[in-house]
């Protein structure tokens, strides 16, 4: 009804660019719902609602275009691309399916001029909702960590696909397991890993403290390892 309310940033997750907010509305708000973002299909309509420009209460209409896009913002790139347009002032706007809910958080664009040229990139509701759940119950997101640096085995010269260690932190989690400089893992807790990004993200959503079973390849041979996963460090 346009009122408008101060709002007071609680905490954030710089990870993934999303902060939590409070307001203390006067009476009671009706509130949009999640959707699950896995359900989302490429060609799938979409509406994007926002403050473009300062334009504020603007939306626009497209499809999803692409989802999991990387856009090297950080480890946990996984955004829907859409070619609903986006502009300098959607970001932190919902994304909605056809039935009204949030399926994304906008939250950048693809654009030579500044302005949109139908590549924009939202964060998926899926990835969104463990994050503002974490935030809201103890301001802050602990993510699982192996503590080592990881390559792809394709990028390796491997033929067999998979994340190869490239080194291991003294004192981290992989080094109390015995993971080793050039093994390769192929699958955590029995579910395949492809890539590196694959492991990183998998590990990152476990609880610190949880052990997990790798399956790795080492001097041609495959072999499972236990490792007690660690908390990420320098989490704000």
């Amino acid at each position: 009804d346009g009122t408008e309310y101060p709002a007071r940033v609680m905490c954030s997750d710089d990870l993934t660019d999303l902060a939590l907010l409070k307001i203390t509305p006067r009476g009671a708000l009706a509130a949009v719902s999640l959707g699950v973002s896995s359900n989302m299909r490429v060609g799938q309509w979409v509406l994007a609602a926002g403050n473009p420009f300062g334009l504020g209460g603007s939306v626009t209409s497209g499809i999803i275009s692409a989802r999991g896009r990387d856009i090297g913002a950080g480890p946990f790139d996984d955004f829907i691309q859409t070619d609903a347009p986006i502009n300098p002032g959607n970001s932190g706007g919902p994304l909605f399916n056809m039935a009204g809910e949030v399926i994304g958080i906008n939250t950048a664009i693809y654009s030579p001029s500044g302005a949109s040229a139908g590549i924009g990139f939202a964060v998926p509701s899926d990835l969104a909702r463990p994050v503002v759940e974490s935030l809201i119950r103890g301001g802050r997101v602990d993510r699982g960590w192996l503590g080592v640096s990881v390559s792809d085995a394709e990028e390796q010269g491997r033929r067999q696909r998979g994340a190869v260690i490239m080194g291991v932190e003294r004192g981290s989690p992989a080094a109390r397991a015995g993971l080793r400089q050039g093994d390769l893992v192929t699958a955590l807790n029995g579910e395949a890993v492809t890539t590196s990004r694959a492991l990183v993200r998998g590990v990152a959503v476990l609880a610190p403290g949880e052990t997990v079973r790798l399956t790795l390849q080492r001097g041609g041979r495959q072999q499972e390892v236990a490792v007690q996963i660690g908390r990420r460090p320098n989490e704000g």
